[in-house]
């Protein structure tokens, strides 16, 4: 695995050396889009739509839409001049009770791993983390932004969840939500007796995920079938394809076709 951040958690004066790698995946299957005839990729091209003309990488600038419809632009070196951090610190704000930060904050995880002059401190920091049942609120800069994230203890290591900033957390307001609801004693106790019944112990690998599994299934079936792709083709003015990547798919063509 790669890592895809390396710098030191900082608690006061107390600095431990990690590196973080993503512990999660995403097992879903990627499809382009082709056109059925004849196997071919079907692009999207970068078209203006005030001139109809197709617009090279390096003229596209962003921008965003005001309440009243105008645009506000934005060019690489505006994002320059915005504050990023570049520390390689990644500051421990407190120490929150695990169960005061609910799910909805979390967003992607991150298992970090202590350099090797860092074992004992790491070591130390995660099993008082576990003893006081507390977890790390920390701010990290990641790709130039700076990320609010979590430090939790998972068995042996130490792992980051990047979180969401409060004011991306969309309230809930559901009209329906707001009756008065009155709940009868007698059915309390039979939906607690209900839910009682069906405890247990979260085990992840009891669930699989049936519709990846046969979709799996399905591409292998289908794998026989398979074609190569076909060399787009060179229009005037198109500077999407060069001699370069009509060889490459010319010579992966002719070893499809030798075998």
């Amino acid at each position: 695995m790669r890592a895809v951040w390396r710098g030191t958690v900082t608690i006061g004066l107390v600095s431990i050396g990690v590196r973080a790698y993503a512990a999660t995946k995403d097992h879903d299957f990627r499809f382009h889009h082709v056109h059925r005839a004849d196997a071919g990729r079907i692009r999207y091209r970068r078209e203006c739509e005030a001139c109809g003309e197709e617009i090279d990488f390096a003229d596209v600038a962003r921008g965003y839409e005001l309440p009243d419809g105008r645009l506000v632009l934005l060019d690489r070196a505006d994002f320059d001049s915005l504050p990023s951090s570049s520390d390689r610190a990644m500051q421990v704000q407190y120490f929150a009770r695990a169960g005061d930060i609910h799910p909805i904050y979390f967003q992607r995880s991150y298992y970090l791993e202590p350099e090797d002059n860092a074992v004992q401190s790491y070591a130390l920091l995660r099993q008082a983390m576990e003893r006081t049942q507390r977890l790390a609120i920390v701010k990290i800069c990641l790709r130039r932004r700076e990320v609010l994230a979590a430090v939790q203890p998972r068995g042996d290591m130490l792992v980051l969840h990047t979180m969401f900033w409060p004011d991306e957390i969309l309230p809930a307001e559901f009209p329906v939500l707001q009756r008065e609801i009155t709940v009868r004693p007698q059915e309390l106790a039979a939906a607690t007796a209900l839910v009682t019944s069906m405890a247990a112990e979260f085990q992840p690998g009891e669930f699989t995920d049936v519709y990846q599994e046969a979709l799996a299934d399905l591409i292998e079936a289908k794998t026989e079938a398979a074609q190569s792709p076909p060399i787009p083709v060179q229009r005037d003015g198109d500077t999407t394809m060069d001699l370069l990547e009509a060889l490459r798919l010319s010579v992966e063509r002719a070893r499809l076709d030798d075998f």
